[in-house]
């Protein structure tokens, strides 16, 4: 099992249109593909992100995932157009757990 810790950082003031619009729109599409771990806003450091995790079994598995997500005309056509005018950057790390760990 492999998961992607995604971090997105949003423009000011944003944070409730952006989660409120993940929540409906976003969630169901993503769901086709990856397994949703945690999902949290931040609140001390830099402000105005998120951070999402998502597990999946492989490598190889997220990246057939991804390839499909980013066939999906829902994903393009429905939540893209306004989630990206929210959005400054964003961040993608993998992580494998370790043995030792509670989630694996």
């Amino acid at each position: 099992m492999i998961y992607e810790m995604r971090t997105y950082q949003l423009k000011v003031g944003v944070m409730a249109r952006y989660i409120e619009q993940f929540g409906r729109i976003g969630l169901p599409i993503v769901q086709r593909y990856c397994t949703l771990v945690g999902y949290w806003t931040v609140e001390s450091g830099p402000l105005n992100r998120v951070v999402h995790v998502w597990a999946f079994d492989s490598v190889a598995q997220r990246e057939e995932a991804r390839a499909l997500w980013w066939q999906d005309r829902e994903w393009l056509d429905e939540y893209l157009p306004l989630a990206l005018p929210l959005v400054e950057s964003q961040e993608s790390v993998i992580m494998k757990a370790a043995p030792f760990s509670p989630i694996r």
